[in-house]
């Protein structure tokens, strides 16, 4: 659960993703954060 701006490269989750219930079941979280910060760069 959690929050995304479709004009802005922004999002944001609302519980720890890298806890519960498993460190793949968040893996996308962390690879769109990836993506969003290679592409500012």
């Amino acid at each position: 659960c959690g929050i995304r701006m479709t004009d802005r490269p922004v999002f944001s989750v609302q519980y720890h993703p890298e806890a519960s219930p498993g460190p793949m079941d968040s893996y996308y979280l962390f690879e769109r954060f990836a993506e969003a910060m290679a592409a500012r760069t």
